[in-house]
């Protein structure tokens, strides 16, 4: 039903990109920028991410075809590629990475942070990348592809919405919030991502 697929989207793309996760390493890049500027640094770093996450729901499945990577096994390994994703969310080591990159984006003066590190990776990583071709492929019309695409827009849009309060955001769930909101989110994303690869394997010997 598409409303299954509209669920398994939103669900899958909220937790990889994880729009709350974003809120301290977009405080951490946008450090020392007036409000205004940190706006415009928000809305473009969205728009980037829009861009590339669409055009690999659009065009992901037609290279992985000229590629001869057959769908199948790119859902065994982008299964695998979410669930390691996810084990950084549980064990923490994803905020750290992302603090850290954030801190190196400062130190280097990088001029569009919307850019590095904000848009790619934290936005439309890897994890982000590999679930909108997942999605694309388990589509199979273009209406669906259609609510993949709102999908992608709304997480996105949620995103830009985050960027915009996330100073009071971060203040409001506190440091414990942030982690238990990881953690849970984590264990959700590692459950999806195992069915990725129970869905590729029955492909494959099914």
């Amino acid at each position: 039903m598409d409303l299954d697929f509209l669920l398994s989207a939103a669900v899958t793309l909220f937790v990889v990109v994880d729009p709350l996760g974003l809120a301290p390493a977009f405080l951490a890049v946008t450090e020392g920028l007036p409000a205004a500027a940190r706006t415009r640094v928000g809305l473009r770093a969205t728009l980037i991410a829009v861009v590339v996450l669409v055009g690999a729901a659009l065009a992901g499945e037609w290279l992985l075809h000229h590629l001869g990577i057959g769908l199948p096994a790119f859902r065994i390994a982008g299964g695998l590629l979410l669930f390691a994703v996810a084990s950084e969310m549980v064990l923490g080591v994803r905020i750290e990475r992302q603090s850290r990159e954030a801190e190196q984006a400062i130190e280097e003066r990088v001029r569009h942070v919307a850019a590095f590190p904000l848009a790619i990776p934290l936005m439309a990583g890897p994890g982000a990348l590999t679930a909108a071709i997942l999605l694309a492929g388990q589509a199979g019309s273009l209406a669906r592809l259609g609510l993949l695409i709102g999908v992608i827009v709304v997480v996105c849009a949620l995103c830009l919405l985050v960027f915009r309060f996330a100073g009071r955001l971060s203040r409001f769930l506190g440091i414990t919030g942030n982690v238990v909101l990881s953690r849970l989110l984590g264990v959700l994303l590692a459950a999806l991502a195992v069915q990725y690869v129970i869905d590729g394997a029955k492909a494959v010997w099914g």
